[in-house]
């Protein structure tokens, strides 16, 4: 696995150079149409710029197609990050800030179940809870905004709080990791998002996020969620200062704990955005990861990531244009309408803030795919206006 250059010196700017007939493209294949495991090896030489983009987004889709046949996937959704003041200051985030700062909040409990009940009469399906992790603030405070939601807002599902955040609820509160979460269960949380993986590689971290908890911390949280039969999603946030191993690394670590567990739904692959961000000002080289780059991860990590059913193309990261391609590229998955982001969206995302239905079925169906809206377990859901139910197949 050594031998590959760090990202930001081998940017994936060519689309094509012949894959067909090559000895290594062709062992690969016969892989992919068996439905065999690929080596890290393998992921490694399918990211290389030289390798055709296409053919690799080809052997993406026979996988997804496997999973998932003509169906892709959105659900109605809203974002609720209720501050954004947080201890950690991690240069790879221009959301973050310091108690004083002139763009500081901190957001009411009248404010946090308002957005909530706005998400819930809105039709949506699913409310998804991350933010800052405030110096003042008690893990009770954060069970609060669960008890307030679960109340308030009946029927919404409550997918909150990343593994750092979980991670730190126990260091306030003395608490076990699992009991933290079966705490947290008591109060209403459903699932688990897959945010603060970043890249696991300790190199990396040391630069992007040092005081936010190690990848082992990480993985646990997840693997004792999964125990307590709580879902979970996975990221990886790429295009900063990791190189093509680290990330092969990181996708192989999280397949391994799916081998585990299989408690992971979907794993999201997040370009980073590096405007205003401290990583980006002490790293001058850093530009944002191109469209090409962007497809590229996608179908590598629809290849070797055998053992998750769904890969999302999240539009607010990669952007509509690229998310709606990616579904040519082994992705089967565009999340949601959203409603409301700011993490993405401080560091210099040009997405839309939302999306309706109706927007990402024509994204949909414009691929050639059959639209499913899904809830968070992905489980298809009928709607009449902002009145839903699941639909029990079989």
């Amino acid at each position: 696995m050594k031998g590959y250059a760090p990202r930001h010196r081998n940017r994936q700017t060519s689309i094509m150079k012949p894959a067909d007939h090559d000895p290594t493209f062709e062992q690969i294949r016969q892989k992919v149409e068996a439905g065999r495991r690929l080596s890290p090896e393998d992921g490694l030489w399918l990211y290389r710029p030289e390798v055709d983009l296409h053919a690799v987004g080809e052997l993406a889709d026979i996988v997804r197609q496997r999973k998932n046949g003509n169906r892709a996937y959105y659900n109605v959704n809203s974002h609720l990050n209720p501050t954004n003041v947080c201890i950690y200051r991690c240069g790879l985030c221009a959301f973050s800030c310091d108690p004083g700062d002139s763009g500081a909040y901190v957001m009411t409990d009248d404010e946090i179940v308002a957005l909530g009940c706005k998400a819930a009469d809105e039709g949506c399906t699913e409310l998804h809870i991350v933010g800052g992790l405030h110096p003042d603030k008690t893990f009770d405070w954060y069970r609060s905004i669960i008890q307030m939601l679960h109340k308030s807002c009946a029927g919404l599902h409550l997918k909150a709080f990343t593994a750092a955040e979980i991670a730190r609820f126990s260091e306030l509160s003395g608490l076990s990791i699992r009991a933290v979460l079966e705490t947290l269960i008591d109060d209403g949380l459903n699932s688990l998002p897959g945010g603060g993986a970043e890249i696991f590689s300790p190199n990396v971290r040391e630069q992007i996020c040092p005081l936010k908890v190690d990848a082992e911390t990480w993985l646990e949280v997840h693997r004792t969620a999964h125990s307590l039969g709580l879902r979970s999603n996975a990221t990886m946030l790429y295009g900063h200062v990791e190189t093509l191993e680290d990330r092969i690394d990181h996708i192989v670590r999280l397949r391994e704990l799916q081998d585990e567990t299989a408690g992971f739904q979907a794993f999201i692959p997040l370009a980073f955005h590096p405007r205003d961000t401290a990583l980006a000002a002490g790293h001058p080289h850093i530009e944002k990861s191109t469209g090409i780059e962007n497809l590229r991860t996608v179908a590598v990590s629809r290849l070797m990531l055998d053992n998750f059913d769904h890969i999302k193309a999240y539009w607010i990261s990669l952007g509509v244009g690229i998310a709606q391609a990616a579904l040519a590229y082994g992705a089967d998955d565009l999340d949601g309408t959203v409603g409301q982001e700011e993490i993405h969206h401080t560091a210099g995302s040009t997405s839309p803030e939302i999306l309706t239905i109706e927007t990402l079925r024509h994204l949909i169906e414009e691929t050639g795919r059959e639209p499913v809206e899904r809830d968070t377990l992905y489980r298809p859901v009928k709607r009449d206006g902002a009145d839903w139910w699941v639909v029990v197949e079989g």
